[in-house]
C-alpha cells in the first residue's frame, strides 16, 4: 500500500470512519480484497455510493487509462470485506452493466462532479462494482 493510502486507512480506523483532506465529508469505505496475483489482503480507501442495502464503487483511478488494482482483485476474487464507519461487513462484488451501470455512475457524477471529469479524461468505460452483503 502506498503512503498516501496507508495514511488514509490509519486515519479512517482511528476516527471511526472519518477522514480529512480531499476525502473530508465524502462517503468513504475501506475495501479489503484479495490480491489477484499475490493472494494477499489489500486494503484501499474508496468513495462509494449507497444504493439501498448495497454500495457501488467506481474504478475511476481519477481518469487514468487503466483500472485500479482493486478492480482486478475483485474480478479474480469477488468476496471482500468493507469497513464503513466502525462497521465491518463481508461483501460479494458484482460488476454492474447496462442501465444499472449508467444509473449508478450518473448519480455519482451528479453528487461528485469530478467523476464526470474522470470519464472525460479516459477512453475506457469506468467500471462500476456493486457490493452486496454476503449471507
Amino acid at each position: 500500500m502506498n503512503d498516501f493510502n496507508a495514511a488514509i486507512v490509519e486515519e479512517f480506523r482511528a476516527s471511526g470512519g472519518k477522514v480529512g483532506g480531499q476525502f473530508e465529508g465524502a462517503p468513504l469505505l475501506l475495501l479489503t480484497s484479495t490480491g489477484a496475483k499475490s493472494g494477499e489482503a489489500r486494503t484501499t480507501p474508496v468513495m462509494y455510493l449507497p444504493d439501498g442495502e448495497r454500495m457501488a464503487i467506481f474504478a475511476s483511478k481519477a481518469g487514468a487509462p487503466t483500472n485500479p488494482a482493486w478492480y482486478h482483485n475483485l474480478l479474480a476474487n469477488p468476496s471482500a470485506t468493507v469497513e464503513v464507519g466502525a462497521e465491518t461487513v463481508e461483501v460479494q462484488a458484482i460488476v454492474a452493466a447496462g442501465e444499472e451501470r449508467e444509473r449508478l455512475y450518473n448519480r455519482q457524477a451528479e453528487l461528485y462532479p469530478q467523476f464526470t471529469d474522470y470519464a472525460q479524461k479516459t477512453t475506457r468505460q469506468i467500471p462500476v462494482v456493486v457490493l452486496q452483503h454476503r449471507a
